[in-house]
């Protein structure tokens, strides 16, 4: 068939008034709606299909070339186009051919600015399906899909959408969960009509507010109170709804799309301007369903709550509610999720079903940290309907190649609770830093004022900087007495805070009744430091599990590492140089997956010099290293000061940024490691005393909590340890956050057991 003239820009200009395209050239295509699929396939070769209306269909082969494949290829992620198929190389598709005589000029960056027959007008049959061949290299800079990525003309004036709540219970609540839709076009906000209005399109708008569901509305009621409205000569809503610009005249949504614009909208009546937009009709209710972070607290005493079923996907390593690294688990295993197919669709059903909204970015390239362990899932093909991702055809991961830096993460849209209006920070160099103030209810009025430091850690300071919207947490600071405060703020309204770090707010963190602060006001309130990234230390489990070993050291060897505290207490009653002592050996590997480098707190201005050993400590204990009995209790203990912090082993293409050698600079680079083999001082567990039998050999990372992470979660490292009085075995070694819940204790559970607190 011959390719068709372009339309002129006269005619285009009715359709995208309508929020419809014009026969002969394509809708705008997000990277959401393009995949390569076909037997065997590569991530970056396969049979191209495109989806519209809701279904996946094919792209015939005439007139396609490699500049089609070009654009076709740059939309997927891909640098550039090798080749392309013809044929059906890649083996016939199932349902529509879309596209037939597809025509690019090779620079459009989607396939939306190319032309073609129009959509489903071909005469072609699946035995003419075009496939095509990307370079595999990703485009630098190529690392998520965003709504904003995904919208055409139209849906660039679309912007945004919010609950005008009607009933005075609704304006009560927060978040607002039910109201009159209101949606921002080209900067003004309009309501839409309900004619026509289904229960896919409110479940568009709950998911972009951050809820998972819709409920059906009432509307006989709200038509009563629409009604009475009508009928008051005070009231403004009469006059206006007669105008035009007041209206969204229809919209039509499928039930999966990110975003209302993604959906047919059409702003005004076809006949234009003559014909009200909304005649007989009112504004749209729509009621959504909050996920559990978001409901309020309803004690209902005497009733037993259902127990929550275990959750089997979560997000890792996020600054903000809801966004983070995807991982699933299978097999009682935490694993990740591979980039490859993963798109704002599946993002969406894994948000849904974690208890926010639909999904405003997909994440690919490991951009919020890669994982260790597993890559469970690839190629995730989710429809938009499915309530769980379990429920969505994918590959295992270890089938096409992945790696851990194909990692995925999401971005999903939370509810708003106002949390963020809440806190402040005052006094600061830069708007992430300085003194926190709050406010809270003080004899039943709200006031704003600073909270004591007293036990004022990273954990507290993470749920601050992550209810400022500002990110990770980089510094607690106790003493700002530099900074200063907002007049009429001074006063401590909040003290004794401690939060568990996974709070929305400080207000939800526990905290004094009356406040009380040992020190008052002034120098001492407490004050953080935020960042948008940080780093993630993670130990190589199973480099433990392989290099463990039993030593009988002689005494006259362990001076030195006797004078830095790396022996059991018994030591100091011996007959120095005689005797030995036993010693549990390994060795361990540090990762640092997360974003920023992980630098010692101290300046080296402040890193003490140890002539034993003949190297500066920057932290005071680094790790923590001990072996415990089944129930907790430890029978032997451990630690490593990082008497040298540094880059061991890095990436092929990544440079090593941190040497200890001449009194270097102490650290480890983002996607590097710092190894202590078995063989140096105090890398070791003095077991002399341990009679034998079973027991947990634990290791954890940055114990005090010294440095800020973006995950402490996988900080602790466990083995089961079987000893016999000769020999040692260590097996199921693992990260603290790398099985189900019920296989693991609780951190805080951890942190009592230690320390023989009931």
């Amino acid at each position: 068939m011959m390719w068709s003239p372009p339309v002129s820009l006269t005619l285009l200009l009715p359709f995208l008034l309508l929020g419809q395209a014009p026969p002969s050239r394509l809708q705008s295509l997000g990277t959401t709606q393009l995949r390569l699929v076909g037997p065997g396939s590569r991530p970056e070769e396969g049979r191209l299909e495109v989806l519209h209306q809701g279904q996946w269909g094919t792209v015939c082969d005439d007139n396609f070339a490699l500049q089609e494949a070009t654009v076709a290829c740059r939309q997927l992620g891909f640098e550039a186009a090798l080749t392309w198929a013809h044929s059906a190389k890649y083996g016939p598709g199932e349902g529509p051919i879309w596209l037939d005589n597809v025509r690019c000029v090779g620079t459009e960056s989607s396939l939306a600015q190319c032309w073609s027959n129009g959509w489903g007008v071909s005469d072609c049959s699946h035995s003419e399906d075009v496939g095509v061949v990307c370079h595999p290299q990703r485009q630098r800079g190529y690392f998520s899909e965003r709504v904003s990525n995904a919208l055409g003309p139209q849906g660039r004036r679309l912007e945004e959408v919010r609950l005008k709540p009607i009933l005075a219970s609704a304006k009560r609540q927060s978040p607002v969960t039910e109201g009159a839709v209101e949606v921002r076009y080209e900067g003004h906000w309009r309501q839409v009509c309900d004619q026509g209005w289904t229960r896919n399109n409110s479940r568009v708008v709950c998911g972009m507010l951050g809820f998972p569901s819709e409920l059906p509305v009432d509307s006989n009621y709200y038509r009563k109170v629409w009604n009475l409205k009508m009928k008051d000569p005070k009231s403004r809503l009469k006059s206006l709804t007669q105008k035009n610009s007041f209206w969204i005249h229809r919209v039509n949504c499928l039930g999966t799309e990110p975003h209302i614009a993604n959906c047919q909208v059409q702003v005004a009546p076809a006949r234009g301007k003559l014909r009200p937009a909304c005649l007989g009709g009112m504004h749209t209710v729509v009621s959504c369903v909050a996920g559990p972070r978001f409901r309020p607290l309803k004690a209902k005493p005497g009733r037993k709550e259902p127990r929550a079923e275990e959750p089997r996907v979560r997000l890792r390593s996020g600054a903000q509610v809801g966004e983070g690294r995807v991982e699933v688990l299978m097999n009682r295993q935490w694993g990740t999720v591979c980039d490859h197919g993963w798109n704002l669709l599946s993002a969406s059903v894994l948000c849904r079903q974690l208890g926010f909204g639909s999904a405003r970015e997909a994440l690919f390239g490991a951009q919020l940290g890669q994982g260790l362990g597993s890559i469970h899932l690839s190629e995730v093909r989710c429809r938009g309907y499915e309530r769980t991702l379990g429920e969505c055809p994918a590959l295992e991961g270890s089938q096409n190649g992945c790696r851990h830096e194909n990692d995925a993460a999401v971005r999903c849209n939370v509810p708003n609770v106002g949390f963020q209006n809440q806190v402040r920070l005052a006094g600061g160099r830069t708007p992430e830093e300085g003194v926190v103030e709050v406010q809270v209810e003080v004899n039943g009025v709200q006031r704003w004022g600073a909270v004591c430091s007293d036990h004022w850690g990273l954990t507290e300071a993470m749920v601050a900087c992550r209810q400022l919207g500002l990110g990770f947490a980089n510094h607690a600071i106790k003493d700002t007495w530099y900074w200063q405060g907002t007049p009429g703020a001074g006063e401590v309204v909040m003290s004794g805070v401690s939060c568990s770090g996974t709070e929305l707010a400080l207000q939800q963190c526990q905290r004094h009744g009356p406040v009380h602060c040992s020190h008052g006001a002034g120098r001492f309130s407490a004050g953080v430091s935020c960042t948008d990234s940080a780093p993630d230390l993670v130990m190589n489990a199973q480099l433990v599990q392989e290099t463990a070993y039993l030593e009988d050291r002689p005494l006259s060897q362990l001076y030195c590492a006797h004078e830095e505290n790396c022996l059991s207490q018994s030591a100091d009653h011996m007959d120095w140089p005689y005797g030995h002592r036993r010693l549990l050996r390994f060795s361990s590997q540090i990762y640092n997956l997360g974003r920023a480098d992980f630098r010692p707190k101290a300046g080296r201005h402040s890193w003490i010099w140890h002539q034993c050993h003949r190297h500066y400590h920057s932290i005071e204990v680094f790790t923590h290293y001990d072996l415990l009995t089944l129930n907790g209790s430890k029978v032997a203990e451990g630690h490593k000061a990082s008497f040298c912090l540094e880059d061991t082993n890095c990436p092929t293409g990544l440079q090593r940024r941190y040497a200890c050698a001449n009194f270097g600079e102490q650290g480890v680079t983002v996607g590097c490691w710092d190894t202590y083999r078995h063989d140096i001082d105090c890398q070791w567990v003095d077991i002399t005393d341990v009679g034998p039998g079973d027991y947990i050999f634990q290791v954890v990372v940055n114990p005090k909590y010294e440095v800020a992470e973006s995950d402490f979660s996988n900080n602790r490292m466990q083995c089961r340890c079987k000893y016999d009085g000769h020999r040692v075995w260590l097996h199921s070694c693992h990260t603290g956050d790398s099985y189900r819940a019920d296989a693991e204790l609780s951190q805080e559970q951890e942190q009592r057991l230690r320390n023989n607190l009931i």
